[in-house]
């Protein structure tokens, strides 16, 4: 006697239409709640989570004469479309709330989103009151053509950035540290003095061939002193945390100029050395999406940064000499 043909497994897509009814019925386990929920006809849901079933294949529900069960393949796909289900609704419910608002969506790495434009964003919220903003802050480069971001800002050589960027401002590197840990150290004179305190660096710079140049050995060797060993080392991943080390009086840090000048500003870093200062060839940039440029806010951003870029210049070049004493 030959054994019944099993029946084919279903493999194609499910079609979604059907899943905010079962997930209605499968919640209040009763048709008639769920129908009036969703505003439709019992029998209007019934046929729904019956198409379902015959899509999934299994039965969904067991009916009973006065309650309704979910089944353990019901039980599983409830599981499944549940938090699904809540990101749509959540996603829906900010997509209308922000409905005819103005935004800018911008990304760049978190360690300069941290340090240089949240400090500043208050005076373009101020001056943009009706203007959203979404800061993405991520490591990973964005495609603009693609991505829902309206600019980016990039910190690379000017050889690997595209036409179109604008350039924001450049960078020196100089060795800062909390002014009580020099006050509790040996004087610094020379750069041969800093092998009495702990050194702060970049962890992956000697590791990636861009962040070379952010390295305690590069600025030890352009000033002339490429044998100096450190009382200990310090490394982090971002400069966000290698400057709040070096305020926390941890140790010097190798630290770049447009990043911690509002630091400097403040009095809770000092230059350590401030006619060492090291150029970098790296700088910070301005990328505008291409699907976003002419929009008016987009521009309103744009300017604001630019001009604040352009105000903080300054901060970044190395200090003037010190004028001679007249003798009277």
């Amino acid at each position: 006697m030959n054994s019944p043909a099993k029946a084919p497994i279903l493999t194609r897509p499910l079609q979604a239409g059907h899943l905010r009814a079962f997930e209605a019925v499968a919640r209040h386990l009763n048709f008639r709640a769920a129908a009036e929920e969703l505003s439709l006809t019992q029998s209007a849901v019934s046929r729904q989570i019956q198409s379902l079933e015959e899509e999934v294949g299994v039965p969904l529900f067991y009916r009973h004469a006065r309650a309704v069960e979910l089944s353990s393949a019901g039980g599983q796909l409830l599981q499944a479309i549940t938090p699904s289900l809540q990101r749509i609704d959540a996603a829906v419910r900010l997509i209308r709330q922000n409905a005819g608002r103005r935004s800018v969506a911008i990304t760049t790495w978190a360690s300069f989103a941290s340090m240089w434009v949240i400090p500043r964003l208050e005076a373009f919220q101020h001056a943009h009151p009706d203007i959203d903003i979404r800061i993405d802050a991520t490591d990973i480069t964005i495609d603009l053509d693609t991505a829902d971001v309206d600019l980016a800002l990039r910190y690379a050589r000017p050889q690997h950035m595209p036409p179109q960027a604008i350039r924001l401002f450049g960078e020196q590197l100089t060795p800062v540290a909390s002014p009580w840990l020099l006050k509790s150290g040996p004087p610094v004179r020379q750069p041969d003095d800093l092998r009495h305190f702990p050194l702060i660096e970049a962890g992956d710079a000697h590791r990636t061939l861009h962040l070379e140049w952010l390295t305690w050995r590069r600025w030890f060797e352009q000033q002339s002193h490429p044998h100096v060993e450190a009382k200990r080392w310090l490394y982090f991943n971002y400069a966000h945390q290698i400057v709040q080390a070096a305020v926390a009086g941890q140790g010097i840090a190798l630290a770049r100029l447009p990043l911690v000048a509002d630091a400097l500003a403040r009095g809770d870093l000092v230059e350590v050395l401030p006619g060492r200062r090291m150029d970098s060839p790296l700088a910070y940039w301005l990328i505008l999406g291409p699907r976003s440029a002419a929009r008016p806010e987009v521009q309103a951003f744009k300017n604001w940064l630019t001009d604040e870029a352009r105000a903080g210049r300054p901060s970044a070049r190395s200090p003037a000499p010190p004028r001679p004493r007249r003798c009277r």
